[in-house]
């Protein structure tokens, strides 16, 4: 398959931020799936999900999560100190990033005005896969880089309780 290097991976390359590439089929949608074909544990591969404030106020939230959990949408809403937060629709979620779901990406999307969190059990891993802004693109990078570069701030995004706790 040949295309065209996506922002973020070009983005990386021109800050030398290390990372690396792994480039996959693009009809493949879900952070469980790229797990799969990139044999990269569950837990470290993270999806990135367009959340708003309910009723929608702002800029939605680009949340990112490991594959292996799902949001619990009470516990974020209690962690941002809002009343209520909700998903985004996939033509909102498009609409909101300009970017395709299975290809939203924080890296894709800097400068751009999203406030950016991680659930805080993804900060226990060293590296992480996320998106490339594309779909059928995805980098492993330091979660201390993916950090800095997004601003993502460290969140609780669900009910569960993590290893060393």
């Amino acid at each position: 398959m040949v295309s065209q290097k996506p922002l973020a991976v070009r983005m990386l390359e021109q800050r030398k931020v290390p990372h690396q590439v792994f480039e996959f089929d693009d009809r493949i949608r879900s952070a469980q799936e790229v797990a799969h074909v990139t044999g990269v544990p569950q837990e470290r591969v993270l999806k990135t999900l367009v959340v708003e404030q309910d009723p929608p106020r702002g800029k939605p939230f680009l949340v990112m999560m490991p594959a292996s959990l799902e949001v619990d949408l009470k516990v974020l809403a209690a962690s941002l100190g809002l009343k209520k937060v909700r998903m985004a629709g996939h033509r909102d979620a498009e609409r909101h990033t300009g970017l395709k779901v299975g290809g939203i990406s924080a890296l894709a999307l800097l400068g751009k005005g999203f406030p950016v969190l991680i659930e805080e059990s993804a900060t226990l891993f060293d590296e992480v896969l996320v998106s490339a802004g594309q779909r059928g693109w995805d980098v492993r990078i330091a979660v201390s880089a993916l950090a800095d570069l997004t601003g993502a701030q460290p969140i609780r995004a669900v009910q569960a309780t993590y290893p060393g706790r």
